[in-house]
């Protein structure tokens, strides 16, 4: 018996495809966009029991729309507690409670080092960019990272404008080298598919492909010649129930935030 496709966008199959790499009982530290909606997916679906926990010092964060920025208040009225900053950071962070960063980006170099600061010249850019927030001590001192951009020439580049967060600096064990005790960027999520370091080079290689994109396209996107698993995995695309618990949570956030407007 056939079944009718069912047709999703592109930030849907990237949500979702994010969204399963988080674990029940991982505690998630938490960014805004693409991220927080991926992160609280998963809580909703298969992950009930991932604490989430955003910069502001919101622990066990259940917010039932999406928050606009950290301190949103959504995130400290669904809260389990709250804690300063200062505590979320050293207490929490950097005392290695932390098993998933789950971080956005800009522009992505090769070996997983991000720039969410300035495109161009520092002191005459392009565009100023929001900035690092507490994101270069997540890259660095969470268990492993996850990150989610859409992949383009912009994005993906051969030398990143400005060096934010690191991932595996100039590759193989720099980043051990330089201190950095996290996996880094395990993960990669994109339009395209998903990306993982390789074991020695730490180098992004292309593992998986979202349904109906090819390796050329995805190559193509690519500021560095990319390279690919020897058997490149297809993302199962999102089902019914994934897309009806992302579209009910999306339509929930644009209500309220038009409310609140």
């Amino acid at each position: 018996m056939m079944t009718e496709a069912v047709s999703y966008s592109t930030d849907e199959m990237m949500t979702v495809a994010a969204s399963r790499l988080l674990k029940n009982g991982n505690v998630c530290f938490v960014g805004i966009g693409l991220p927080s909606a991926a992160a609280n997916l998963a809580r909703l679906l298969h992950a009930p029991d991932a604490v989430l926990i955003y910069e502001s010092g919101t622990i066990g964060a259940k917010p039932q729309v999406l928050p606009l920025s950290i301190g949103d208040n959504e995130l400290a009225d669904t809260a389990d507690f709250i804690v300063s900053i200062p505590e979320i950071f050293s207490y929490w962070l950097q005392a290695g409670r932390i098993d998933v960063g789950f971080l956005g980006a800009a522009q992505i170099d090769c070996h997983g080092n991000i720039n969410t600061t300035v495109i161009g010249d520092y002191n005459h850019p392009v565009t100023r960019l929001p900035g690092a927030g507490g994101a270069p001590e997540i890259a660095t001192a969470a268990k492993q990272v996850f990150l989610i951009l859409r992949q383009s020439l912009r994005s993906f580049v051969g030398q990143l404008d400005f060096i934010t967060s690191a991932g595996y600096l100039q590759g193989g064990d720099s980043a051990a080298a330089a201190g950095i005790r996290g996996k880094g960027p395990t993960h990669v999520i994109t339009d395209f598919g998903v990306l993982q370091p390789d074991p020695l080079t730490k180098e992004l290689c292309m593992t998986a492909l979202h349904p109906g994109k090819t390796l050329q396209q995805a190559r193509e996107a690519t500021g560095w010649p990319l390279k690919a698993a020897a058997h490149l995995l297809t993302v199962p695309p999102p089902t019914a129930v994934e897309l009806s618990m992302l579209r009910a949570l999306m339509q929930r956030t644009a209500n309220a935030h038009e409310l609140a407007a």
